[in-house]
């Protein structure tokens, strides 16, 4: 086992102080206390992971949705778009990254993704169809269950740049999605925070049996995680 740095002992030992014997803390004291951990030399992205108690195995228990996070991710959000003619023109005008059709397939095919979100016109689904053992594992598929694929290109790029983040279940039922910068004050984080538990809250499906938010975790990308009481979000 690696040696855990002087850093990395404090930032521990100042989570365990601030607990005092509770297993969670209040999302604000929660954001207060991940922000002061995080004393990377570089500004480290603030995470939560959701630990949901459903089996995304099963379709009637898939987590999946979107949200725009009110005060944005702190992330420069690179947008690919499928698109063909003036909807490839409305793309280029609305600020996307990558406007392209078969061109853009083959590039992705070779191994070049230049964007983070991809949006697609319906009538080009065959051709990004083909993509699908290329973007599937990334999470990039454009799905119109989360407005990626829609006609509405210019809308839809303005949402992937103005901060809106997708999230989804992964195998094991956890939802991981970033929600800001440690550089962002505490109440700009908090508001993210409770916005993004408030989507997955909603996005809670039929087949989900007893405690549907099992655990929640605040965190930055080199500090520890903080347990987050989420029950006065909830109500």
């Amino acid at each position: 086992m690696a040696k855990q740095g002087k850093r990395q002992t404090a930032a521990r030992a100042a989570v365990a102080k601030a607990l005092d014997g509770r297993t969670a803390l209040p999302v604000t004291e929660a954001v207060k206390l991940v922000k002061s951990n995080a004393t990377a030399k570089f500004d480290e992205t603030v995470e939560i992971a959701l630990n949901l108690g459903v089996d995304p195995r099963h379709a009637d228990q898939m987590v999946r949705g979107v949200v725009t996070l009110p005060n944005g991710t702190g992330k420069t959000v690179r947008v690919g778009v499928f698109a063909r003619g003036a909807k490839a023109d409305e793309a280029t005008a609305a600020g996307a990254d990558v406007v392209g059709a078969e061109d853009l397939m083959e590039t992705v095919q070779g191994g070049t993704i230049d964007f983070d979100v991809c949006i697609a016109t319906p009538d080009m689904m065959p051709v990004v169809g083909r993509l699908g053992k290329v973007l599937g594992p990334r999470g990039m598929m454009p799905n119109p269950k989360v407005g990626t694929v829609t006609m509405d290109v210019a809308k839809a790029i303005n949402d992937a740049k103005g901060g809106q983040v997708q999230f989804r279940a992964e195998k094991a039922g956890v939802v991981h999605v970033g929600v800001g910068k440690a550089s962002f004050g505490e109440q700009q984080i908090e508001e993210n925070v409770r916005a993004l538990i408030d989507a997955v809250a909603k996005n809670k499906p039929s087949g989900a049996k007893g405690t549907y938010m099992q655990k929640v975790s605040l965190s930055s990308t080199m500090g520890p995680g903080v347990a987050v009481d989420v029950s006065e979000i909830l109500g």
